[in-house]
């Protein structure tokens, strides 16, 4: 990948214990994503695409624009914050995926999401 075009993802989950009920197989989970434009070009946040795995391997896939209503453009070094939640039929699971991102100069290109943990406390020993 041209290093020119280079988004970095950080990811951090919490476990969301007021609104989860594990009687009915509800866990939720919030997390929260740092993105930072580690390239040499501005750019601009198209879409997103999800893939969440819980612990029964059951996945399913999130796709839409942008991130909770907004579409950053980010200069080299800038960074930008944002906080969303996720909910699973399992105490944990994972997620993973990719933002499509467009730089000033029309090119198009991915910047991956690394797959992070959705872990309730006391679940694994």
């Amino acid at each position: 990948m041209n290093d020119d075009y280079q988004i970095t993802v950080e990811a951090e989950a919490f476990y969301q214990q007021q609104y989860s009920n594990a009687e009915a197989g509800q866990y939720v989970f919030a997390y929260r994503i740092t993105l930072r434009n580690t390239g040499c070009q501005p750019a601009k946040l198209l879409s997103r695409h999800w893939i969440i795995t819980d612990a029964n391997n059951e996945q399913q896939e999130v796709r839409g624009m942008g991130v909770v209503g907004e579409h950053p453009h980010l200069q080299p070094g800038e960074s930008y914050s944002y906080t969303s939640g996720s909910t699973l039929r399992t105490p944990y699971g994972s997620m993973h995926g990719s933002y499509q991102m467009q730089a000033d100069d029309g090119t198009r290109f991915e910047a991956p999401i690394p797959e992070f943990h959705l872990i309730a406390p006391r679940t694994l020993h």
